[in-house]
């Protein structure tokens, strides 16, 4: 039988995946998700019931401390095209369909809401919508609610999904239509959804190998569809994991003042040759960390740029060969799962990117040739218990509450790291794909201890955050081209007052492993308000690939004035093996105001580990005439 392609899903995957204290409810036992070996189903719902509890106070914009609800009862229609995908019985996630549903009762409405309700459909949307669920009418588009705060649950031996606790919120759209438009995202009551499911397609995976493909018999006619042609695949040459879309950002926990957060990353394969994709213990794989950047301060909040989080990192481990990024997904002369098949997408949704337990330290991984020891294992968590925040983004809550930072705007980063590129670049020269692994998207933040986070606009691929940064100057440096990777240096010059001048730089580091130890910056000796930032930095765990497994300093940088010039330092190699030096995936932030107005100079950038200084085009304030 010829190999398939199969769709692949772009919900944010469940916390089945991860082992962590918010999801310890119990569920059915399920192989590990990184097998190589085993069954992917695609599902589709066979039959079911749906419930929407409606607060018809809330809806018609009544005031009353008394609830008037209203239940709405429907079946599911046979007709409805609503699948997800299911690996040795652990739920992957839906993909974009919807839900058609036949009312089982009558209510009183709102006169556009009743009109509709013979042909209401609950759909899941496209990857990238600021909800993932919308209640719409099924022929003319119209949403009337939005879905959030929902949950997921598989129950693989008898085949049922259900969606439970589901917020009903009214769209912008019936807001309007019901003469309130201040009533945009008001929660006006909540749904279930109860559905079984049967089987259109079954893959055998044998090592990661595609051994057999059957399309079992549908009940009451349903029908899979057909699958589109594929146009020709991947446009570079060699393999090249690029992120391709950054669908959503979620808080897995907390603790105290900070939160652990997870972002979704859809890597694509923009290569005319398969990317590895070896699961562990196999160290052929990618492996995926996320950073979180907020842009604020001055009078336009674009003044500084810093990133405020980052997280250990997530190893790949068996590839959904999907078209995410619409390069044509190509399985020919490949081996699925194990690879990434030419122009193939693959999902990591933030909840599965948040697992602890998949998680290995970024200490582990040279960011340029991306290889890592695959003993011990980079993923051994034995030794340490986790917090609400331990691996994960960890942000402090006062850098994400707006009531603090009003006008600041966040960016999401994911990275894809991997040793394919690099061998495939060293036996194929002129064929080196490191350097495209870093995508942005923009989100906006709500909430005070619990956070919620919306996309804006469309992820910003192959390009780190730090081009997010309005109306700086960004250089790049590469210190040593063919043996080792790149980094950002950003500035900005303002005026804030009379005779003032702010300079705001940044230092983005995307895969240099020789990583930065010092700053120099020619000022002349009147400065004040000299400044530095950097992200927090993981305690010490067992096992995380640092010297006595201590963890990286988290000790800000020192700055000295001398010679006319202001430098910033961590400790040198020598002096601590952690030090506080800025390493792969990380962005460090320098400041200072002068009396001075800006002129072109150098800067001088010192590495950590190896490598002569090396100088970068920056703007520095005027010396003085003698």
């Amino acid at each position: 039988m010829s190999k398939k392609l199969f769709t692949y899903l772009t919900l944010p995957l469940l916390l089945l995946f991860c082992n962590s204290s918010q999801n310890s409810l119990a569920q059915p036992k399920a192989k590990s998700p990184g097998a190589q070996a085993g069954t992917l189903e695609k599902m589709i719902v066979a039959s079911g019931s749906v419930v929407m509890d409606v607060d018809l106070n809330r809806l018609n914009g009544v005031n009353s401390a008394t609830a008037k609800l209203e239940t709405l009862r429907f079946a599911v229609a046979a007709d409805s095209f609503f699948t997800a995908l299911v690996f040795n019985d652990v739920l992957r996630g839906p993909e974009q369909g919807s839900i058609a549903l036949i009312p089982q009762n009558s209510a009183t409405l709102p006169a556009a809401l009743s009109a509709s309700l013979n042909q209401l459909v609950v759909e899941k949307l496209p990857s990238g919508e600021a909800f993932d669920l919308a209640v719409r009418d099924g022929k003319t588009g119209f949403a009337f609610f939005n879905i959030e705060g929902h949950q997921y649950d598989y129950d693989a031996n008898a085949q049922l999904l259900s969606i439970k606790d589901g917020r009903l919120l009214i769209s912008q759209e019936f807001a309007q239509a019901l003469g309130r438009p201040s009533g945009a995202g008001s929660v006006v009551g909540k749904i279930s959804v109860g559905t079984s499911m049967q089987p259109v397609e079954i893959a055998t995976i044998v090592n990661g190998t595609l051994q057999s493909v059957t399309m079992p018999p549908l009940q009451d006619g349903a029908s899979a569809g057909a699958q589109a042609a594929q146009p020709s695949s991947g446009t570079i040459l060699g393999p090249d994991v690029i992120v391709g879309d950054l669908p959503s950002v979620e808080q897995g926990g907390s603790n105290g003042t900070f939160v652990g957060l997870g972002v979704g990353t859809t890597s694509c394969n923009n290569g005319k040759e398969p990317l590895h994709w070896f699961s562990l213990p196999d160290s052929d794989h990618p492996v995926i960390p996320q950073n979180l950047y907020r842009m604020s301060g001055g009078t336009s909040n674009d003044e500084r740029f810093e990133q405020v989080g980052q997280s250990w990192l997530k190893h790949a481990f068996f590839a959904l060969e999907g078209d995410d990024c619409g390069f044509g997904c190509s399985t020919s002369r490949c081996t699925t799962g194990s690879n990434l098949c030419s122009g193939c997408s693959d999902p990591y949704s933030a909840g599965l990117n948040y697992s602890q337990s998949g998680l290995g330290s970024r200490a582990w991984v040279n960011p340029f040739t991306g290889a890592f020891p695959g003993s011990p294992s980079p993923a051994n968590h034995n030794g340490h218990n986790h917090t609400g925040t331990s691996h994960r983004v960890t942000v402090a809550m006062n850098d994400l509450n707006m009531t603090l930072n009003p006008g600041a705007t966040y960016f999401a980063e994911g990275q894809y790291v991997t040793p394919h590129e690099y061998t495939w670049c060293q036996a194929n020269p002129g064929q080196c794909n490191m350097y495209n692994n870093v995508s942005y998207r923009q989100f906006t933040v709500s909430g005070t201890t619990n956070f919620t986070f919306s996309p804006v606009g469309s992820t910003v691929r192959s390009t780190p955050a730090i081009f997010a940064w309005a109306g700086a100057t960004i250089n790049q440096i590469e210190p040593d081209p063919g043996n080792d990777g790149i980094a950002f240096v950003g500035y900005k010059v303002t005026n804030p007052s009379a005779g003032v001048w702010h300079y705001e730089y940044a230092i983005y580091n995307e895969n240099l492993d020789r990583a930065i130890q010092s700053f120099a910056v020619p000022t002349g000796r009147r400065v004040r308000n000299i400044g530095f930032h950097a992200p927090p930095q993981e305690p010490g765990w067992a096992n995380d690939g640092t010297v006595g497994n201590a963890g990286y300093s988290s000790t800000p940088w020192t700055s000295v004035v001398t010679g006319g010039s202001l430098t910033w330092s961590c400790e040198t190699l020598a002096q601590n093996s952690n030090g506080n030096a800025i390493r792969w995936g990380t962005l460090y932030n320098f400041r200072f105001d002068s009396n001075r107005p800006p002129q072109d100079a150098f800067a001088t950038i010192g590495f950590f580990k190896t490598g002569v200084p090396i100088t970068v085009p920056i703007q520095a304030p005027q010396r003085r005439s003698n």
